[in-house]
């Protein structure tokens, strides 16, 4: 197994840790009932909105940097800048979650674009 799917693995877990999270602030907020029905009408506000929006921003950063890695480890081109790359991207998305939830725009932008970037030079490395 490459280093680099071990890092999708790690972020695999952070992402269930994040919407684990993001479920428990929203319980603490509007109570566990209004959880166990249909949230349509269910309003969020301040750090539980935030976390909810984080944590649907790490199933897409999840599902665009899964291909991306899994492409890399069936070609065989684990390198060190692939491994870089998926390091700053699992670095930069564990940052992403706390920055957005404690509402810190310019920390959260540059991890952002820190991340997408790293996704997208996993692509380009193995294409």
């Amino acid at each position: 197994m490459s280093t680099e799917l071990g890092i999708l693995g790690l972020y695999g877990l952070f992402t269930i840790l994040t919407i684990f999270v993001q479920a428990s602030v929203a319980a603490l907020q509007v109570g566990l009932t209004p959880l166990l029905f249909p949230r349509d009408d269910l309003t969020l506000t301040g750090v539980a909105a935030r976390l909810d929006r984080a944590q649907l921003n790490a199933i897409v950063a999840l599902a665009l940097v899964a291909p991306a890695i899994l492409l890399l480890a069936h070609k065989g081109l684990s390198t060190s800048t692939t491994l870089l790359a998926a390091q700053i991207f699992l670095i930069a998305r564990v940052i992403y979650v706390p920055a957005y939830a404690l509402g810190i725009p310019g920390v959260r932008t540059a991890v952002w674009t820190a991340g997408i970037l790293a996704t997208a030079w996993l692509y380009i490395a193995g294409l």
